[in-house]
């Protein structure tokens, strides 16, 4: 109030004295008329009684101060608590149930209270503790953590660079940009995100499977990860392409399929994970950029152009689907199918598979030669001559004709077809 350099009161039937401060002092009778109980040392006003200007004026000073602080406190207050909800954001149209999700989904009500999420996560992480590290990728380190509500979720820790920002903050956004654009049961769900001054992360759906990389690379876990599984992998990873490729729009290409980018949960179902190199592919624009991927499974035509477009998660999907059949990375495969004429041909597809498992069953046998079919058309040079995700889904949901030959004798050289048609 005593800051105040100019009022204008009138017409608000307001009662009792008049402050004594400057505003009210230099105030014109325009400025408070229309207040028939208002009384003061002033033209138009009664002055007022003694026990008044000592007493209510008192009381009301006084209400008014408390009331001009609690608002502004109030104000305050609701500033700090959206700017923190802005950061930590819910994902998604989700229903809001604030009473239920206490006890079964605390991110139910993560756009209530983003700051409680935030400090449960740091808590039950002790800070982001190493033992509770499950894996570490090129932009952030993995974290399991288990909430007070007992939901087990995934949280990557973005990497920060020596002055504490974010060391790839281009990532950041393109995994969250991606994700909430995109729902499917074989591409990993995104919770929340959150962007703090001392830790930026992402909360993901924890599956317990761990990656396709990690379970090829352990003999013991191989032993249970049988034909079929690795088919219905193959099939999952298909039907989560094409949906990206040619139900979404933008379309989204996510530029780097490998085996450590898919994660199986308990029952070897697939999810494509880890969006932070995905690009969404805008048609009429520039669709140009940085090369992005893992070597050995990127596509051979970006070493001359570096223009994103579907063909190269199919040539990675093709790179990827060998390596589920062989239980290993195809390597030097690839260049002798690539190779013209290709040097594979004597090879026999039984010499190929991975031979910790015994062979395929007879149920199984032909789905197998139809994957490594897929596998090879994906890894054709021209990016024109490879399949799109939506023939290869379509293919396999189908499933093959029957066999011409017998399994044990089918070459890779049966399997590749050197005819390309563009249309």
């Amino acid at each position: 109030m005593r800051s105040l350099t100019s009022i204008d009161i009138s017409y608000n039937h307001l009662k009792g004295p008049l402050p004594n401060t400057k505003a009210f002092h230099d105030a014109s009778f325009e400025a408070y008329k229309g207040n028939d109980g208002l009384c003061g040392n002033k033209t138009g006003l009664l002055p007022c009684s003694p026990k008044m200007s000592i007493g209510v004026m008192g009381k009301r000073y006084n209400k008014v101060v408390l009331l001009v602080i609690s608002s502004v406190l109030g104000i305050l207050f609701l500033v700090v608590v959206g700017i923190f909800v802005v950061h930590c954001k819910r994902v998604g149209n989700i229903e809001n149930e604030p009473e239920g999700a206490t006890n079964e989904n605390l991110f139910a009500i993560w756009s209530y209270d983003g700051k409680m999420v935030y400090e449960n996560i740091i808590e039950v992480t002790e800070d982001f503790n190493a033992r509770y590290c499950i894996g570490v990728g090129g932009y952030g380190t993995v974290y399991k953590a288990k909430l007070p509500s007992n939901q087990v979720v995934a949280v990557k820790k973005l990497h920060s660079s020596q002055d504490g920002e974010l060391a790839d903050p281009k990532s950041f956004t393109s995994e969250i940009r991606a994700l909430t654009e995109i729902r499917h049961r074989n591409i990993i769900k995104l919770y929340g995100f959150c962007s703090h001054p001392r830790h930026s992360f992402l909360v993901y759906e924890f599956l317990e499977g761990g990656s396709l990389e990690k379970i090829l690379s352990n003999d013991e876990a191989t032993l249970h990860f049988e034909w079929t599984q690795r088919m219905n992998v193959v099939s999952d990873l298909a039907d989560a392409l094409s949906y990206m490729h040619h139900d979404c729009s933008p379309p989204v290409i996510h530029r780097d399929i490998s085996s450590k980018n898919v994660l199986l949960d308990s029952e070897y179902m697939a999810h494509i994970s880890d969006f932070g190199t995905a690009r969404l592919l805008k048609h009429h624009s520039s669709n140009w950029t940085s090369f992005a991927g893992t070597f050995g499974y990127a596509a051979p035509e970006l070493a001359y152009t570096i223009e994103v477009n579907e063909r190269l998660d199919v040539y990675s999907f093709g790179v990827l689907t060998l390596e589920v059949l062989m239980g290993k990375h195809p390597g030097d495969l690839i260049t002798s199918v690539s190779s013209s004429p290709p040097t594979a041909h004597d090879m026999l597809l039984k010499d190929i598979l991975d031979s910790r498992l015994p062979p395929p069953r007879t149920h199984v046998e032909k789905e197998v030669v139809l994957v490594a079919k897929l596998a090879l058309a994906c890894l054709h040079t021209s990016p024109q001559c490879r399949p799109t995700m939506r023939q290869v889904s379509v293919i396999l949901s189908k499933q093959s004709p029957p066999l011409q030959n017998s399994f044990h004798l089918i070459s890779l050289g049966q399997l590749i077809d050197v005819n390309c048609s563009t249309s």
